[in-house]
């Protein structure tokens, strides 16, 4: 038999070796499945995903997670203090690492560095790693899976997770078959800017009348810098990545106020739609976790966590059985973190985005929120850990 024709037993198939699909694939080697009998698929290169410079935001559930399958520490920049606020209103709430008794809220990290970490995780259980490779086709039976690969191998699987589900722009093509679908009409603008006045691990969400601004905390080889997520209307988007980095620094200026001082020297810019998509579809042998299963609006940063999350749950349960009705439990336990997510990341995307009177409402809620330690406890547990006991 030719390698062409190689068909590979395994128990279970994962496709999509990104910080989800790798997290799961540790994780069920850590709770008693053979590495060997684990094997990830990804069209990208090893080199290809270390590579990639995008910023990623890790709440503190996550980074227990990454440390129990061995993937931290990793370089990666602690979040402190979190400041929200709504541009032009009053009213403003701070969350601390202090009140809550942990090292730091959230982190965050360049993408690229927590796929090397998980990758030499996966290595460390031993887990096949099938890369640069697609998927060409799933067929489901009643007691297997059989996925066709491109370079002419066959995977055969107890069970199949779907891991890859890229943005909220490539998944368009297929809205109709999701559950759920909204177009937010915005588009995130990304990239790293510099400071006059930097304040040292505290992040700050600003919502603004087309769209949520965010600075993330990063530090780099030029000292104290940030992660920029600019969500505003396409139209407006477009205009922005024309503009020579001197013009945009000065509309960030305006846009977010003189808190971490002037803005001084920008990265370059990439941007890309965004939209909810959520589809949780189990069969019998088949699952969605992560982006595959919901693709959030990157308000608060919720994203990439609820996906951990579901690895977290699925590796619990298929490490006990791999049989369906261990995705029917798995469903049933994700269902409430997972809606709750859902709602809030929709509901700031849509309500907090627009002028009206609501909007002094919201500045009254965030000072609210800050005199009310209870409510400003709820909030920042939301943001570290999503519904607990999920």
């Amino acid at each position: 038999m030719t390698e062409e024709q190689e068909v590979i037993q395994v128990d279970v198939a994962i496709c999509g070796a990104g910080p989800v699909g790798m997290a799961l694939a540790a994780l069920m080697a850590r709770r008693g499945i053979p590495g060997e009998r684990i094997a990830l698929v990804d069209a990208k290169s090893l080199g290809q995903a270390i590579s990639d410079p995008r910023s990623i935001a890790l709440a503190w559930g996550s980074r227990m997670l990454l440390d129990d399958v061995g993937a931290w520490p990793l370089p990666a920049t602690p979040i402190h203090e979190i400041h929200v606020s709504r541009r032009g209103h009053l009213g403003r709430s701070m969350m601390d690492r202090s009140e809550h008794g942990v090292d730091a809220l959230g982190y965050v990290a360049r993408y690229g560095d927590v796929v090397d970490a998980l990758s030499r995780a996966c290595e460390r259980e031993r887990v096949q790693v099938l890369r640069p490779v697609r998927v060409t086709s799933i067929i489901e039976a009643t007691d297997a899976v059989t996925l066709h690969l491109d370079d002419g191998r066959t995977l055969n699987a107890k069970m199949a997770v779907q891991a890859e589900g890229g943005t909220f722009g490539e998944q368009q093509r297929d809205t109709q078959t999701r559950q759920q679908t909204r177009d937010y009409g915005q588009t995130a603008v990304i990239a790293r800017v510099s400071t006059s006045a930097p304040i040292a691990h505290r992040a700050f969400e600003r919502f603004t009348d087309e769209g949520p601004l965010a600075l993330l905390p990063q530090d780099g080889a030029d000292g104290h810098q940030y992660a920029l997520v600019w969500c505003v209307r396409p139209e407006r988007a477009h205009q922005l990545l024309d503009l020579g980095a001197d013009d945009f620094l000065s509309r960030l200026g305006e846009a977010f106020g003189e808190r971490v001082g002037a803005f001084t020297r920008v990265s370059e810019r990439v941007a890309f739609p965004l939209g909810l998509n959520a589809d949780p579809r189990v069969t019998g042998r088949t699952v969605a976790i992560g982006n595959a299963a919901q693709t959030l609006h990157p308000v608060a940063g919720q994203g990439l966590n609820l996906g951990l999350r579901d690895a977290a749950v699925l590796a619990r349960l298929l490490a006990r059985d791999l049989a369906p009705a261990a995705l029917d439990r798995f469903t049933r336990e994700r269902e409430r973190d997972r809606g709750m997510v859902i709602r809030a990341t929709d509901t700031m995307a849509r309500v907090f985005a627009n002028t009206g009177p609501l909007q002094s409402l919201f500045g009254l809620t965030l000072a609210a929120l800050d005199t009310v330690k209870p409510a400003r406890m709820l909030l920042a547990e939301f943001m570290m850990f999503g519904r607990r006991g999920a």
